[in-house]
């Protein structure tokens, strides 16, 4: 636990400081404890690897990585390809390893590790579509790297290349089809059988997406693809009690990293690395500066990727506990040279996440994609209520939030839903339609199941753009056609200085209401659809009333 907090406050991911403490316990360090058993490490290692696929894929949205989707599917198979092959190459030439040793570290340090990236960029909230595609990519990507290097691995020659390349795309077909199967039919049965106790449903959702692992397995396909897309399916079919189950993933997730970077620290001997120090750097270099960028360019090129984004992508490729696991791969195959293929790995992951980790949140800064006042994303919780067919939802204003200032009637819950407690100050208390709310309150929202997904989204973009939102919401076509008859360029904002001031109401400044004009006649018209409300009632203003025509000049 303090691992974690030092390495949230240093900005360092916590698989260093893991690390660390395994190498102190081990032969090397105070605790003298002799361990050697590769083939262990790489039982315990998968062991974990399952579970923390299965917890990034039920924590993982399926409306953010969706549209990242096209993206990361070439990044993790056309990318790990470039990728494998340059590494190699400057492996071989540059280092003087021979081709197997080469494209066996190649394919050990292609695999990325979307948690390292995530723990040192908290604090510099990026785009969706980049956060989508570095999400989905770490989690497709460790299938077909594991099947390159377990074919690297084997007695023998490798296998002609085309005949490698259909055993990938075989794999992968069967591990998928089995994980979205297995995350269907779960997700099902989780839905239509009431167990007995509420602590039930977090084991049955990790005891399905294990089960997906071992079936794809079985069936000689890729069993962390299917354990991982069967774990996006579930952790998106809206079972009951998923806040609980989420929480239940992510602290055996923690387990699982925790116990894998001790064992993978107890394994190494510190006094063998020094002698291969010199060639971890240089491959290391190759795969950050030449590698890693040319995968990113190369296979983004059909989706006209701003160049600003390719290059955060390039840098954002951290290497976590997966190469070092599947280092071991080839020791307990028993290929020559191992043993220097593990302490490469090692060194290379060591070094080069104390590199690139702490530079990202300075690079996302520098290429203008951490916006650091753009509004953090609404964390709603819900619990289901059975037997009255609602759920109660509950959320909490966060700094940033644009509900701070907002009354509870200008949220504009649809009909089935309502706010009936705000806790504030650890004050509880019934709101009435003119409470304002604050930033660092507490809400609780009853929802019926017909309307529960209207309700969250409605609290996210009131969260994000305010109490316009669904009026002059950027993008929405009320807000273009109201931004348009008001004069207004697409990049101000509605209601001008005066509607920005959070905590004011329409009519204290000078701009407020005039900015609430600005949706007039447009959010009339279009408000029904653009808001999502189920009975479209119109209404150009806030409360619902009817608004006037909008100005001829721009609202300040």
């Amino acid at each position: 636990m303090a691992a974690v907090r030092v390495s949230s406050r240093s900005g360092l991911p916590s698989l260093l400081i893991y690390l660390g403490i395994g190498i102190a316990i081990g032969q090397d360090g105070f605790g003298g404890v002799v361990f050697d058993n590769a083939e262990l490490t790489q039982i315990l290692g998968y062991t974990a690897l399952v579970v923390i696929l299965a917890e990034g894929g039920l924590g993982t949205k399926w409306k953010e990585i969706r549209p990242a989707l096209p993206r990361a599917a070439v990044l993790s198979t056309f990318g790990v390809a470039v990728s494998v092959g340059v590494t190699a190459a400057g492996a071989h030439y540059l280092v003087g390893l021979d081709w197997r040793q080469a494209l066996l570290i190649g394919a050990v340090v292609s695999s990325t590790d979307a948690a390292a990236v995530f723990s040192v960029l908290r604090n510099v909230p990026l785009p969706a579509r980049l956060t989508g595609v570095l999400e989905a990519e770490s989690g497709f990507n460790d299938a077909p790297v594991v099947i390159l290097v377990v074919a690297f691995s084997t007695a023998g020659p490798v296998e002609h290349w085309y005949t490698l390349i259909g055993e990938i795309a075989l794999e992968l077909a069967i591990g998928a089809a089995i994980g979205l199967a297995v995350g269907w039919l779960g997700a099902y049965g989780m839905r239509h059988v009431a167990l007995p106790a509420s602590g039930l449903y977090p084991i049955a959702v990790m005891a399905i997406a294990v089960s997906a692992y071992a079936a794809g397995a079985l069936a000689h396909g890729s069993g962390f693809l299917a354990v991982y897309l069967a774990a996006l399916v579930l952790g998106n079919a809206k079972l009951p009690h998923s806040a609980a189950t989420r929480g239940f993933a992510e602290g055996l997730g923690w387990i699982g990293q925790i116990g894998m970077f001790v064992l993978l620290g107890l394994l190494v001997t510190p006094h063998t690395l020094f002698d291969d120090a010199v060639p971890a750097l240089i491959i290391g270099l190759i795969l950050t500066i030449v590698a890693r960028p040319t995968s990113v360019f190369l296979g983004l090129l059909p989706f006209k990727v701003p160049w600003r984004e390719k290059a955060l992508l390039s840098w954002a490729g951290l290497r976590g506990a997966v190469p070092i696991v599947l280092a071991t791969i080839p020791m307990v195959g028993g290929v020559p040279g191992s043993d220097r293929v593990f302490n490469i790995v090692f060194i290379l992951v060591v070094v080069y996440t104390l590199i690139q980790g702490p530079t990202l949140p300075w690079l996302a800064r520098k290429l203008r994609l951490g916006d650091d006042e753009e509004a953090a994303d609404l964390g709603i919780e819900s619990a289901p209520l059975e037997r009255l067919r609602g759920h109660l939802l509950s959320t909490t204003v966060s700094p940033k939030s644009r509900m701070h200032g907002v009354e509870i009637s200008e949220l504009r819950l649809p009909p089935g839903a309502a706010v009936t407690l705000v806790v504030r100050d650890g004050t509880s208390f019934v709101p009435s339609p003119t409470t304002v709310l604050r930033r660092g309150d507490d809400l609780l929202v009853v929802a019926t199941d017909p309307v529960r997904d209207a309700v969250e989204n409605r609290l996210q973009a009131v969260s994000h753009h305010g109490k316009l939102a669904g009026w002059l919401a950027p993008g929405g076509p009320a807000g273009r056609r109201a931004i348009k008859k008001a004069g207004l360029r697409p990049g101000d904002r509605a209601g001008g200085r005066g509607g920005e001031r959070s905590g004011e109401r329409p009519g204290e400044h000078p701009g407020g209401r005039a900015g609430e004009r600005a949706g007039g006649r447009a959010g009339k018209r279009s408000d029904g659809e653009a808001e999502g409300r189920p009975d479209g009632a119109a209404g150009g203003r806030p409360d619902g009333a009817s608004g006037g025509r909008p100005p001829h000049t721009p609202a300040r």
